[in-house]
């Protein structure tokens, strides 16, 4: 962040809008690449309005889709790297129980991509008696992953940005955007000039967009984050040495519920829905506690069935918000119009993992160079109707 005292320059090589762990991966490969880079954030830091706040994320090589799988590796490599370069632990290596019905495609295509054979409910019992699989259903053990300490992770990415040289503004709303040769950003504190700007702004990034001409299917949802208190403290398979979880297929909770050991709150597991209501992001902290949540409902019920040890309402809620996309795949790609624009979006929450890649991505779309990865799955073009008058 500027100092008061340090005069408020105006032209860079590259501004990022969105501070959040996309956005700060984004800005720490730049600065890395000895590109003057501006970050802008709208709320002053650390603040816990959009995606990334929080102490704990879950990281995992499982995935369903290759192309995902694939990033996992790097992505374990520069978590790791970044750890080296500030001294801070950020991952805690804990395993990840996945368990479904057998044959649910995507638990098969998990299954396959660990080469991994599926556990039954005594196998997994015996080995997590905190877990109480279901007649017939099937569990596997991914023992790469583990927490992500999340709240850390983003400061960590933000101090070696700016130790690179890039620049840190926070408590700047931006107001208008100016495409061109040279991109003019305005904010609520000053007038900003790059020949080329990244997007990352969570929520906010549709109202952004759609000053430039573009109308992308990207629904901010408000999830509630829960935890449970455990029945009998310190009771087993329920402690801080307990895997993540995470469910594929089942057809109480068909978005899927993930859970992670005591970390945060001794004595309470942090236990969600993959899924919330829809929310204007200027308006999150509007609703009212007494709001209906229906996703408490299927919350309790999964813990009665599967993790007994747990009371059964939730000791503590709180909220985060999703930006998903239709197919819950990312957006990493160009402006169809602008090419100095870039945009990195809809990460339907379960991005923060693959950050360090995320941030590379973008780094490279916008310095023109040959993407690290086949970014055909994450391009703007496979929305029809996106491209309206700017």
């Amino acid at each position: 962040m500027a100092a008061p005292s340090q005069p408020q320059k105006s032209t860079y090589d590259v501004i990022v809008i969105g501070a959040g762990i996309q956005g700060s991966f984004t800005a720490y490969h730049l600065a890395q690449r000895q590109k003057d880079t501006l970050l802008l954030e709208q709320f002053l830091l650390p603040h816990s309005r959009g995606s990334s706040h929080g102490q704990s994320r879950i990281i995992r090589s499982a995935y369903p889709q290759e192309y995902y799988s694939r990033m996992m590796p790097d992505c374990f490599r520069l978590w790791q790297q970044l750890e080296a370069e500030t001294g801070t632990t950020l991952y805690r290596q804990t395993g990840l129980v996945v368990l479904g019905p057998p044959g649910e495609p995507e638990l098969e295509a998990c299954r396959r991509s660990l080469g991994v054979e599926f556990l039954d409910a005594a196998a997994l019992a015996k080995r997590f008696p905190g877990f109480q699989l279901q007649a017939g259903q099937v569990a596997m053990l991914d023992n790469t992953a583990g927490v992500l300490f999340a709240d850390r992770a983003l400061r960590a990415a933000q101090e070696v940005f700016r130790r690179h040289g890039g620049t840190l503004r926070d408590g700047e709303k931006v107001l208008r955007i100016e495409p061109g040769a040279t991109v003019t950003v305005t904010t609520t504190a000053g007038v900003y000039k790059a020949p080329r700007l990244i997007i990352t702004a969570g929520a906010w990034t549709g109202a952004f967009v759609e000053q430039l001409g573009l109308r992308l299917p990207l629904q901010p949802l408000r999830i509630d984050v829960c935890y449970w208190r455990e029945k009998q403290p310190g009771s087993a398979g329920l402690g801080s040495v307990s895997p993540c979880f995470l469910t594929l297929g089942l057809s109480q909770a068909p978005h899927g519920i993930y859970g992670l050991p005591s970390i945060e709150y001794p004595g309470l597991m942090k236990v969600c829905h993959h899924h919330g209501s829809p929310i204007d992001p200027e308006k999150r902290d509007q609703i009212p506690s007494s709001a209906p949540r229906p996703d408490i409902g299927v919350l309790s019920s999964f813990i009665s069935s599967y993790l007994p040890g747990l009371e059964t309402q939730p000791a503590v809620r709180e909220t985060c918000l999703y930006t998903n996309t239709p197919d819950e795949d990312f957006i990493l790609d160009r402006h169809p119009k602008f090419s100095n624009i870039v945009i990195g979006a809809g990460f339907s929450g379960h991005g923060f993992k693959l950050a360090p890649m995320v941030g590379k991505l973008l780094c490279e779309l916008s310095l023109g160079e040959e993407p690290s990865y086949d970014l055909s799955h994450f391009a703007i073009t496979r929305f029809p109707g996106v491209l309206g008058a700017a």
